[in-house]
C-alpha cells in the first residue's frame, strides 16, 4: 500500500481544516443573511398590505361598490397579487387567479375569525407569502407577495458562499504546502548530507546555524559524520598499515616457499602435500593483501585521462589467455574515455577473474559509452545475493558449491569500489540464454 507523504497529509489536513470552518462561516452567513432578508420582505409586505387593505376597505364602504373597479386601483406592481373575499364571493383582478384555492385553509380560518395572519405557499413552483387583514365582518383581503426575487438572491449568495469555501480550501491547501515545505527544509538538507556521506563524501556537514530549533540534530549529525569518518580513516590506515607490514614476511615466505616447492620430488608423498598446500596458501595470502592494499588506496583522488576502453579490455583478456575477440565495441562508442587507466584495469581484471573461477569461463565482453559489461556462463546470480555480492569478504554460491578457497572475497568490492570512485556503480543481472551479466558504470 502506498504511504502518502508528510506534506501531502499536512496539505490535505490544511484544506480540509478550511474547507470546514469556511463552509460553518458560510452556512451561518446564509443563515443570518435568509433570515434577515425574508425579515426584512415580509415586514414591507405586510406594510404595503395594510396600505392596501386601507383603500380597498374605503372603496367598498359605499351601496354597490365597484369592487373590480377598487382592486385596479391598487398599485401592485407584477409580483403582487390582491384577492378579496366579500359576502361569501372572491374578486380578484387577475382573471387566471384560481381564488379558491390560493389562499391556505388554515388562513382562510385565522381570518374568519377576525385575526390578520401570513404564510408562506409555493405559487407555480415559487415561493410566495400572502397576508390576510379582515377588514369588517364580511370582507378579507389578501394579498400574494411573489419572493422570486429574494430566492434568486439567496441563490447567487450561496453560490458565492460556495465559491469562497472552495477557494479558502484551497488557499488552506497552498498554505499547508508552503508551511511544510518551509518546516520540512532543514530535514531536506539533513537528508541530503546523509545521502552526501552515503556516496562517500566525508567532508559533507551542516551548518547548525542554518536552523535554530534544529541545532541539537546538525551537531549530532556532524558528529556522528566527524566519528564515521575518523573510524573509516582508522580502518583504512590499520588495513594499509597491516598489509604493508606483511608484505615483506609474505615475500621472503614466498621466495623460500618456491625454492622448497622446485624440490618436492626429494620429499616423500606426505612432504610433498605440505609443500604444495603452503605454496597454495602463501600465494593466496599474497592475493589478500595486495587486494586489502588496493582497498585502502580507494579513496585516493582518480588520475582520469583519455583511455581506449576497448584496447584496454583486448590487453586485460589477452593477460589472462583469452581470446581478444571477447571484446564488443558497441555501436556510437567513442574512440576514449575519461576514465583511471589502473583502476579500471584492474577492476575489468577482477570480473575476467571472477567470471574464470565461479563463472564457468567469460562468453563476451561489451564496451560502451561509458560502461563495460562481462557475461559468463555459469548458474548466474539469485536475486537474494545479488544486494550483496559487491560487499566485502562476500562470496557467492558458486565459490561454496565449487569449494575454491582461492578466492579472497574482495575481488568484486575493488570492481565496486572503482566504480564508486568514478561516480558509478556495479551491478549483475542475467544474461539471456542463462549466466551472469556484471556491468561496472563509469560516468564521465
Amino acid at each position: 500500500m502506498k504511504v502518502i507523504g508528510l506534506r501531502a497529509r499536512v496539505s490535505a489536513a490544511f484544506a480540509v481544516g478550511a474547507l470546514l470552518l469556511s463552509a460553518c462561516i458560510s452556512l451561518v452567513s446564509y443563515e443570518s443573511t435568509r433570515n434577515t432578508l425574508f425579515a426584512e420582505r415580509e415586514r414591507t409586505a405586510v406594510r404595503a398590505t395594510y396600505y392596501d387593505a386601507a383603500v380597498v376597505n374605503a372603496g367598498i364602504a359605499g351601496v354597490d361598490p365597484d369592487v373590480l373597479g377598487v382592486l385596479r386601483s391598487l398599485d401592485t406592481g407584477s409580483d403582487r397579487y390582491v384577492l378579496l373575499h366579500l359576502d361569501g364571493r372572491w374578486h380578484s383582478r387577475s382573471a387566471d387567479l384560481a381564488a379558491d384555492t390560493a389562499v391556505p385553509q388554515r388562513l382562510q380560518a385565522m381570518t374568519a375569525g377576525g385575526e390578520a395572519g401570513a404564510q408562506v405557499i409555493r405559487r407555480d413552483g415559487r415561493p410566495a407569502l400572502i397576508v390576510g387583514i379582515p377588514l369588517t365582518r364580511s370582507a378579507v383581503f389578501y394579498e400574494i407577495i411573489s419572493l422570486g426575487e429574494l430566492q434568486r438572491t439567496l441563490q447567487t449568495l450561496a453560490l458565492v458562499l460556495t465559491a469562497v469555501a472552495i477557494m479558502v480550501a484551497a488557499g488552506g491547501a497552498a498554505l499547508g504546502w508552503y508551511v511544510t515545505r518551509h518546516a520540512l527544509r532543514p530535514l531536506t538538507a539533513v537528508a541530503g548530507a546523509a545521502r552526501g556521506i552515503a556516496g562517500g563524501d566525508l567532508t559533507t556537514r551542516l551548518d547548525p546555524h542554518t536552523e535554530p530549533d534544529l541545532a541539537a540534530l546538525s551537531v549530532a549529525f556532524n558528529d556522528m559524520a566527524d566519528q564515521l569518518a575518523r573510524r573509516i580513516e582508522r580502518d583504512r590506515r590499520f588495513a594499509a598499515d597491516v598489509s604493508h607490514e606483511l608484505r615483506s614476511p609474505l615475500q621472503t615466505l614466498e621466495a623460500a616457499a618456491s625454492v622448497i616447492h622446485k624440490r618436492r620430488d626429494e620429499l616423500d608423498d606426505r612432504g610433498a602435500a605440505a609443500i604444495a598446500l603452503l605454496t597454495a596458501e602463501v600465494t593466496r595470502f599474497q592475493h589478500l593483501v595486495n587486494d586489502l592494499l588496493e582497498l585502502s588506496r580507494s579513496d585516493q583522488p582518480l588520475l582520469r585521462e583519455p583511455v581506449d576502453l576497448a584496447e584496454l579490455a583486448r590487453r586485460v583478456c589477452r593477460s589472462r589467455e583469452l581470446p581478444a575477440d571477447l571484446v564488443e565495441v558497441l555501436p556510437e562508442t567513442p574512440e576514449t574515455w575519461p576514465v583511471d587507466r589502473r583502476r579500471v584495469e584492474q577492476a575489468l581484471g577482477n570480473l575476467l577473474d571472477n567470471a574464470i573461477r565461479y563463472g564457468g569461463g567469460p562468453v563476451a565482453v561489451r564496451v560502451g559509452a561509458g560502461f563495460l559489461e562481462v557475461d559468463d556462463a555459469g548458474s548466474g546470480v539469485s536475486e537474494k545475493d545479488r544486494a550483496t555480492i559487491f560487499h566485502r569478504f562476500v562470496r557467492g554460491p558458486a565459490a561454496h558449491d565449487r569449494g575454491d578457497g582461492d578466492g579472497t572475497g574482495l575481488g568484486l568490492a575493488i570492481v565496486a569500489e572503482h566504480a564508486a570512485a568514478h561516480g558509478g556503480t556495479a551491478t549483475v543481472g542475467e544474461r539471456p540464454g542463462g549466466g551472469a551479466r556484471f556491468r561496472v558504470e563509469l560516468p564521465a
